[in-house]
């Protein structure tokens, strides 16, 4: 009998032991995993919300899964959007605004207090991947500065007390402006004045494995030297050689602007003795519209400086410096925030509009299915918001008589006719005219009252039929 209970106590402490031993083995193989994906380098979107129409965060979410996005940033915790992430794929990057820094700064148990609410209350269910404290605060907020270090500290020791420090990390992203003579990189170095702060905050970054946070823009590298920086550097056109841009100090050759401001930055730490901290670029973009002293803010830009940025990243070159580490980016933005304040571009950084039209034409077909493929081959063309029903009539007549797009569908007791409004009418016109014609330029405007989209209506637009954009599917392919 004692023999027989030992047996069992030995089978138990054996079960005991492997199931320990199995939850150890899971949890190094989640880092593992993790700790793959975190070296693939991806494009995330930056999601601002000064949007007079912004989607409702379930729309939103499935906006952003249906242009296969997976990574984004939120410039706060936003709870609504935190939750509607809940079981998807989808990375995000959550805030603690400049507003915020000095209670989590002076206080732990706030800073725990935030991590149990954003963060704690979330995951595994919501990805969150980071936390990025204040935004460009050594330079915008200076005040503030002493605040950043205690505050990332009492945020870490929250995740360390939660056990997410490994998965999420924590940093705080800054101007371009805090590296001086950033050009050549290698005699870049971070202000003076900074450093007292900046490079505790390396020291930080370094021993808890997280990312150096940089916004960087070309465009105002560009625009603050034209006549010295080619718009093609700027814009990541291909270059001959002699036009590549040479550190004369290292011989490094340079074919874009961005490269250069994260071997700027490279090297910058590199001054401080910090080299094992990687560049995460949490903004970059270009505008698509201007006022007249922003000329160079233009869609075809825009359009060709965010092409080419989701290609080189996609492509794994890294940088002429570090050619075996490849910088996430995140594109500013996802949406244009028309409620910001002058300049004009100000509200025209967005790759669609809030109504989840593209603000133009992305060129991104061959480096997979991220934002729909090529987008030019995709197409749709409705009617705009915002115009009454007699000048929508007027386009739609056009398109209908001189037009001759096919308008059979849209007639009474047609497939197509209801709902019986003049905006889903001339949307259909409209799209199909813009199909006969090829998808011409031009052939989606009709004075300024019609859009392109790249998303279909019938899959995703809530204001229109299904049967609407599927019925010119089969008319015009």
């Amino acid at each position: 009998m004692a023999n027989s209970k030992l047996n069992i106590i030995l089978i138990h402490i054996l079960f005991l032991s492997f199931s320990s031993f199995a939850e150890a083995l899971d949890s190094q193989l989640k880092q593992q995993n993790q700790d793959e994906e975190e070296r693939v380098p991806f494009v995330g979107v930056n999601i601002g919300t000064d949007v007079s129409n912004l989607p409702a965060a379930s729309d939103l979410v499935a906006f952003l899964q249906l242009q296969k996005i997976t990574h984004v940033r939120v410039y706060d915790a936003n709870q609504d959007i935190l939750k509607a992430l809940s079981g998807t794929k989808i990375r995000v990057i959550i805030s603690v605004p400049n507003n915020q820094l000095l209670a989590i700064g002076s206080s732990n148990s706030t800073a725990a207090s935030w991590i149990d609410r954003n963060v704690v209350a979330y995951y595994p269910q919501t990805l969150v991947s980071g936390i990025s404290v204040g935004d460009e605060v050594l330079t915008s907020v200076p005040s503030s500065a002493p605040l950043i270090l205690p505050a990332l500290e009492s945020l870490y020791n929250a995740l360390v007390a939660s056990n997410l420090h490994q998965q999420i990390k924590v940093s705080t992203p800054h101007a371009a402006s805090i590296i001086l003579d950033p050009f050549p990189p290698s005699q870049a170095y971070f202000n003076q004045s900074l450093v007292s702060v900046i490079l505790p905050l390396l020291q930080f970054l370094s021993r808890t494995g997280s990312p150096l946070m940089m916004n960087l823009y070309p465009y105002y590298v560009f625009m603050q030297n034209k006549g010295v920086v080619p718009l093609d550097n700027a814009l990541f056109k291909p270059l001959t050689p002699n036009k590549e841009m040479v550190d004369p100090n290292t011989l490094l050759h340079y074919t874009n602007v961005l490269d250069a401001m994260v071997d700027a930055a490279y090297f910058s730490m590199k001054n401080l003795n910090i080299t094992d901290v990687v560049v995460l670029v949490t903004e970059t973009g270009w505008p698509a519209k201007g006022d007249s002293k922003e000329p160079y803010a233009t869609k075809d830009n825009a359009d060709t400086y965010n092409s080419n940025l989701i290609r080189h990243v996609f492509d794994r070159s890294g940088t002429p410096l570090h050619p075996e580490t490849t910088s996430s980016v995140f594109i500013y933005e996802l949406f244009n925030e028309d409620l910001r304040s002058p300049p004009l571009s100000e509200a025209n950084w967005g790759l669609f509009y809030g109504n989840t039209t593209p603000a133009y034409l992305l060129h991104v077909s061959g480096i997979g299915t991220f934002l729909a493929n090529d987008t030019t081959n995709q197409t749709y063309c409705i009617a705009m918001d915002g115009f009454d029903s007699k000048t929508l009539q007027a386009a739609l007549d056009w398109a209908c008589g001189p037009g001759r797009a096919n308008c059979s569908e849209i007639q009474p007791g047609e497939s197509c006719f209801q709902p019986n409004n003049v905006k889903n009418h001339a949307s259909y016109a409209f799209d199909s005219y813009y199909q006969k014609e090829g998808k011409a330029q031009g052939s989606c405007d009709f004075k300024g009252v019609a859009m392109i989209t790249t998303t279909d209506p019938s899959k995703f637009n809530f204001e229109f039929s299904c049967c609407h954009f599927v019925q010119l599917c089969w008319n015009w392919k």
